[in-house]
């Protein structure tokens, strides 16, 4: 693969259908728009195909439904309900492919008394094989061509999904194969988050990163959405292609990625989006400077901006791209051959330990919903009915929309505040009184269940997406690189990798807790959004005193240079 500094042609999709158009080439925005549409749909691919063992769980282990139910202190099965556990599915049965006869069986090693840890244990295997090999994914993805590295990453994952899909048709029963394919499967999957955030981060410089980077999150919960509705769906036809689906989607999503995706916009002789928005706030602070010495010399300076932006307004021109365009004049290489940074030298980068020690609790809230919500459903009583496996599956998409909004509207205010930590320590304690309500008042009926699952998801989403997209790329371009680019997916590597850690703990715990009652977990999951909120408790006092610090500043000013300085 060639070198990350170096200048690479195009993709071959995107130099095919320039040649089509006679060698008409696009426009920034146009290219702008087609990484944000490509990436958002191949990491979408990624939690799609997360999903199924989640969706599953209650088929592998229908006897884990009986024994939760009994000691979750909220509803226990008549006996003359529970199902028989002495029956495997075996490959080609009648029982094995009808959804009617789910409950019926199960299939080793994931059913009888040890069924939920060794689910839990797959969990695990995945979640810890992606966080140890998310280290080495940011590390290479600042050496290498992130298009080839991400199409590789996404059909090698898919392979491996669809192996464990066929364990059922092979008439599997050992845990080692599953363990050993979903460890694989977690490696490869590493390639994706790095991938995809340095790309964008690329593409977009730092105004809007926020509100932007939280739109485009919904990537996450839109392939949770997809994962659960097309395993939930594929269950009649068999649990195996439940995952068989989704890997081959996956697969097959690589190579659109490898055909169309346009990793910088110096690999198309476009300028690089981040040395305007350097200049042009260096050109603020120092008309800011300026006005705070000299409120006269702001006051011209602020009529010259009013009657040039009037002038840009009346010949209808776009500021943003003249000012991309101009760059290639003004900046004299289009590419820099700065060094990759290293490894620990990343980790020393103001911001980085205390957002990835923050997003190791932050996403063992939110993954242990990702794995078990369905599961959790299926076993809790909603108004005093017990849902089948497709309505419990389908119903924990909810949270995932309540992901969506969380994650633009945790954008949206810290684009708004210019404070991630504030925004983000605010998400996770208020997800704390959240947790307690959808666990106790949850099973009311099904309209409370899904108000509070909504709110919920929204709330722990929130700034989990917040800190894995517009925090991560903000760090891997942090002031103190001076400029260096090659940071990006080593930082988010870092973040999200170190993430992921509590990931792969909070569905091992919960497979242990579950069994004595599920008020343990949540007790579990509030504690751990109140250490997230706690961990940012240094970076939120530090955004309070910077704005104290520029509010004092602003009382002192004049009217006109006040309103130079709010700008910024």
């Amino acid at each position: 693969m060639e070198g990350h500094g170096q200048s690479r042609c195009p993709p071959p999709g995107i130099a095919l259908i320039k040649k089509l158009r006679g060698g008409t080439d696009f426009s920034y925005s146009s290219y702008r728009a087609s990484v944000l549409i490509i990436t958002f749909i191949a990491y979408a691919m990624f939690h799609m195909s997360r999903k199924p063992p989640s969706i599953v769980k209650s088929v592998l282990d229908p006897e884990g439904s009986v024994i939760s139910a009994l000691g979750s202190g909220h509803y226990a099965l008549p006996a003359s309900l529970a199902p028989s556990f002495d029956k495997l599915f075996h490959n080609g049965s009648a029982d094995g492919n009808s959804t009617n006869n789910i409950g019926k069986g199960g299939w080793a090693p994931f059913d009888g008394k040890t069924g939920k840890n060794r689910l839990g244990e797959i969990d695990v295997a995945f979640l810890a094989s992606y966080a140890f090999g998310m280290y080495f994914a940011g590390h290479l993805g600042d050496r290498l061509d992130l298009r080839k590295f991400l199409s590789f990453g996404m059909v090698c994952s898919g392979f491996f999904v669809c192996l464990f899909g066929m364990g059922r048709y092979w008439n599997i029963h050992r845990l080692e194969y599953f363990l050993l394919v979903q460890m694989a499967a977690g490696l490869f999957q590493a390639t994706g988050w790095p991938s995809v955030v340095t790309i964008v981060g690329n593409w977009f410089g730092k105004k809007k990163r926020g509100l932007i980077m939280g739109i485009w999150n919904a990537h996450t919960s839109v392939g949770n959405i997809l994962g659960s509705l097309i395993a939930a769906a594929a269950l009649k036809y068999g649990w195996g292609w439940s995952f068989i689906i989704p890997g081959t989607i996956l697969a097959g999503g690589g190579l659109l990625v490898w055909a169309f995706l346009a990793v910088r916009p110096e690999d198309l002789g476009l300028p690089c989006p981040h040395e305007v928005e350097a200049a042009a706030e260096a050109d603020e602070v120092e008309r800011a400077l300026n006005a705070e010495h000299d409120s006269e010399q702001a006051d011209l300076l602020a009529s010259e901006n009013k009657n040039s932006s009037a002038v840009a307004e009346s010949d209808g021109v776009d500021l943003e791209s003249q000012q991309l365009v101009g760059t290639k004049q003004t900046v004299p290489e289009l590419i820099r051959n700065d060094p990759a940074v290293g490894f620990l030298e990343a980790w020393r980068i103001p911001g980085v330990a205390t957002f990835a020690l923050c997003l190791f609790f932050s996403k063992l809230v939110a993954y242990t919903f990702l794995y078990w919500l369905p599961f959790y459903i299926k076993q809790t009583p909603i108004a005093g009915k017990m849902l089948d496996e497709k309505t419990a599956g389908q119903l924990s998409t909810l949270f995932d929309v309540g992901g969506v909004v969380g994650g633009i509207l945790a954008g949206h205010i810290s684009d708004k505040s210019n404070a991630r930590a504030i925004t983000a320590a605010g998400f996770m304690y208020c997800a704390i009184p959240a947790l307690f309500l959808y666990r106790t008042y949850g099973s009311v009926s099904i309209t409370v269940n899904i108000t509070l699952m909504v709110v919920a998801g929204m709330l722990i989403n929130g700034p989990y997406a917040l800190i894995t997209t517009a925090v991560s790329a903000d760090l891997g371009t942090h002031s103190s690189l001076k400029g260096n680019g090659r940071a990006l997916a080593t930082v988010t590597a870092i973040i999200d990798g170190t993430g992921s850690l509590g990931a792969a703990i909070g569905p091992l715990l919960t497979g242990f807790l579950s069994g004595q009652g599920w008020g343990a977990v949540f007790i579990m999951l509030m504690m751990a959004a109140l250490f997230a909120g706690l961990l940012l408790t240094k970076l939120v006092v530090a955004e309070v005193v910077e704005k104290l610090v520029k509010y004092q500043r602003l009382h002192n000013l004049s009217e006109t240079a006040r309103e130079q300085l709010t700008e910024l």
